[in-house]
Order: structure tokens, then sequence, then C-alpha cells
């Protein structure tokens, strides 16, 4: 798969850290702002039902704005409402057959916390990796160690698939994050919990464009 195909600024919905918008009303505020991909996280306990009908809601915002829906974990999930593409955890279904479920077009992400689990990953044949968390992270309970940004290089330089940097990313970071060799971030609190997502988004896309030129995909 080439890189183009990976969108570059990805925002991670979220109900848990934030009640005024649900991840609906999140994505179609961040496909105003300038995201590319919006990605579906909902760690609470919910129904199969409920995460279908959550995701189809999304990924009719996200398909007429032009966007990737990232499904997180979920490939039964992704599949049913058509998303094109998936996020999978360290204890998610393996690649291989998240592979044959979606099939060959399907954009599938992996998720590492250091250089070696990285390149364990990478060689599953996943499209993109998930690496983090660069700065830290404010949603999870218990957080990998902070990486910094020499080891995100450092994955960077030899990671043979694109690198979507995460882990309290922000609109000022971003510059930073990129000039490592990231492909892209993705970005959870600073947009979900800011007063209005959509003008966070955008400040996020305006330091993106900064670095990598507007209309860069």
């Amino acid at each position: 798969m080439t890189p183009d195909r990976i969108p570059r600024l990805h925002i991670i919905t979220d109900e848990t850290i934030q009640s005024r918008f649900s991840h609906t009303e999140l994505a179609t505020l961040v496909s105003q702002g300038g995201a590319d991909a919006v990605q579906f996280r909902e760690k609470r306990h919910c129904t199969t039902r409920e995460l279908i009908e959550t995701a189809r809601a999304m990924n009719t915002v996200c398909t007429a704005a032009g966007l990737t829906l990232v499904v997180d974990d979920r490939a039964d999930v992704a599949l049913s409402v058509g998303a094109p593409a998936i996020h999978l955890g360290k204890n998610d279904l393996d690649v291989a057959t998240a592979r044959q479920i979606l099939g060959p077009e399907a954009i599938i992400g992996g998720t590492a916390n250091s250089y070696d689990e990285a390149a364990q990953v990478w060689s599953t044949g996943v499209d993109y990796m998930g690496i983090g968390p660069v700065y830290g992270t404010q949603s999870k309970a218990n957080p990998a160690p902070v990486m910094g940004l020499e080891t995100l290089a450092e994955i960077c330089r030899d990671c043979p698939v694109p690198v979507i940097a995460i882990g309290s990313i922000t609109a000022e970071r971003i510059p930073e994050v990129l000039a490592a060799g990231a492909h892209g971030v993705a970005v959870l609190s600073a947009v979900v919990a800011a007063t209005d997502p959509g003008a966070a988004t955008r400040e996020c896309r305006e330091a993106m464009d900064s670095v990598l030129g507007e209309g860069v995909a």
C-alpha cells in the first residue's frame, strides 16, 4: 500500500474525557476543522449493536466529508459499516486474520510503545504504525512509558511503513514530531477536550500544513 493512502491528521474520538459531544458529533466537528481521519475509540462496555450503530453514523459523516473512518480494535464492526480502516491494539485480533476479514484494500494499523515492539509489529503486514506515547498520555489509566522524540526518530528511520505519532500531541508539538520523521499524528485530548473541537482541529491542520504544505494528504 502506498503511503499516500495513509491519512496524516487523525483525530481520536472519546466520550469519557468529555461529555458535551458524542462520537458522531465529534466526527462532524473535526471534519469541518480539516482532519484527514476520524478514529472511533470506545473502551467502555458496549454491545456490538451499539458499536455498529455509532460506527455507521460516523462513517456516514466521514464519507460525506471525504474522511477516513478508522475503527479501533473491532474488525467485525469495521466490516459491518464499510469502514475503510482499522487500528489494532496489542491484545486485539492478529493482522493476518483482520486482513482476511476486511480484504486486501483495508488500511490496517498496529500499535507499539517501544522500538522493539515496533520492529515486531511492522513485520506482521500492517499498513501503518501508531507509535507512542511520545510525550505521555492523559487517556489511559496505566500508560506505557514516555517514548520521547529520539526513540520516535529511530523508529521512523527504520520502519518500512508510515508512522503515526500519538501521546499528548498538540498543535504546537506537531512540527517537531514531523521533523522526527513521522508521517502524521493522532490527536485526542488536545481536540476532544477543547472548548471548540473544530477550531482545535483547524490549529492542528494549520500546524501540519506549515510543515508539509497546504493540500498534502
